[in-house]
């Protein structure tokens, strides 16, 4: 074997056994290490957040779902309502309609969807907040502002037999501050609060 084979072949091993190393340290020992730290750190987060009732699971603190009645597209008055999603709350979906403010198609679709919202909670289209007829910009986004929830107050309670102070205390003992006490606007998250609603209206 000659001098540049040898050097090839040095080459060619040095070569395979960084990659043996760097596979093993990256493709094996550092995921273990990032999910025993997840795990043992943040086990709720690192497992989605999922959120349990009456001993299984029924959705994620982090990914928001429809609350129409069973098998239709229509909301069930019984349940706080979240904003419009472009996707229909599909997590596989994600993503905005990419309509511009200006749009005719954005601008009518809103204009109804004010309508609609302001005749199914009894109130004056005044006071329909931007959430309640726009989506947000992943479209699967789990909260609400307090507003558009308060306008809610008296149709859930009437529509589950409660007094609209007992669910405007829920409402009010949901409600999450901004992050780190600066970023975002308060909010409330739908699926605590209706599942908050069930544990209610069952005692």
């Amino acid at each position: 074997m000659n001098t540049s084979a040898r050097s090839t072949a040095r080459l060619l091993f040095s070569a395979l056994r960084a990659l043996l190393v760097l596979t093993v340290v990256t493709g094996v020992i550092y995921p273990l290490v990032i999910t025993g730290v997840a795990q043992g750190a943040f086990s709720d987060r690192a497992n989605g957040s999922k959120v349990e009732h009456e001993g299984r699971d029924v959705g994620s603190k982090l990914i928001g779902q429809s609350w129409n009645i069973e098998g239709t597209d229509t909301p069930d008055p019984r349940w706080f309502q979240p904003r419009p999603s472009n996707s229909a709350y599909d997590p596989l979906a994600t993503g905005p309609s990419n309509l511009g403010a200006s749009d005719a198609t954005l601008v009518k679709t809103v204009k109804e969807a004010k309508q609609q919202v302001a005749s199914f909670n009894g109130v004056p289209v005044s006071e329909v907040p931007k959430d309640a007829v726009t989506g947000s910009g992943s479209a699967i986004d789990p909260h609400i502002s307090p507003e558009y929830a308060e306008i809610q107050v008296d149709r859930v309670a009437k529509e589950n037999g409660l007094a609209a102070a007992q669910v405007e205390n829920l409402v009010n003992a949901h409600k999450e501050g901004r992050d780190l006490g600066f970023l975002g606007n308060e909010k409330v998250n739908v699926l605590e609060l209706n599942l908050a609603l069930t544990r209610l209206a069952d005692n």
